[in-house]
């Protein structure tokens, strides 16, 4: 890690799902309850905003799988060994607004730095057998690590389950802030992810985020 001009070490962390809109991410640094969900979250200790943003994609997939009790419906964890690319959206924050936004990802208090030096060292770390409590090192950007973090297991030991509306809102909502994506493009992507896919239609997709299918 290098440090800012201030002295502190910087990461980038990724985010993948629901963190993709900003005014989400920002219940996990500011605290509050994001629109949809029924959980509100205490916030990091450092709560100034992200020092930049910047569109990323990373090799892999993104499915949906167990059941969020502050969504309802899967939630979104990323699969670095299946084929496709995820459309992310990196974050440059603190170590320490890292460790707090995982630390809720986790359902833990936030108030600790992680020792990120096994991720930093093997690209892997398993802080725990829960959901988001494994912690990927998925390359570096502007001489920052990116990081991210998902479910212990991959794709194939996943118990993929759709995604509510609010939570697919949310996440088009990142889409179209960090990637600019249009609805239909959006829909389609969302609509095909692994536990999704069976449950959600593109056009289904489209009617929430209140785009009519086109004629003809």
């Amino acid at each position: 890690m290098s440090a800012s001009p201030g002295g502190e070490d910087l990461v980038w962390y990724v985010a993948y799902g629901s963190n993709l809109h900003a005014a989400r991410l920002a219940c996990y640094l500011r605290g509050g309850r994001p629109d949809g969900s029924a959980h509100t979250h205490p916030g990091c200790r450092d709560r100034r905003p992200a020092r930049r943003t910047v569109a990323a994609a990373l090799a892999g997939t993104l499915y949906f799988a167990g059941r969020s009790a502050a969504w309802g419906g899967g939630s979104a964890f990323y699969d670095p060994t299946a084929h496709g690319e995820v459309p992310c959206r990196a974050y440059l924050v603190t170590v320490g607004q890292f460790s707090d936004i995982a630390a809720q990802e986790m359902r833990r208090s936030p108030g600790a730095d992680l020792d990120l030096t096994r991720v930093l060292a093997d690209g892997r770390a398993a802080l725990g057998p829960g959901r988001y409590e494994t912690l990927l090192h998925v390359g570096a950007l502007d001489g920052h690590p990116l990081l991210t973090f998902t479910a212990p297991h991959g794709l194939a030991g996943a118990a993929l389950d759709a995604p509510s509306t609010s939570y697919l809102r949310t996440l088009a909502a990142g889409l179209a802030e960090s990637h600019a994506w249009g609805p239909w493009r959006t829909a389609g992507y969302l609509a095909t992810r692994p536990g999704a896919a069976g449950h959600w239609t593109p056009a289904a997709v489209a009617a929430l985020l209140g785009r009519a299918a086109p004629l003809g």
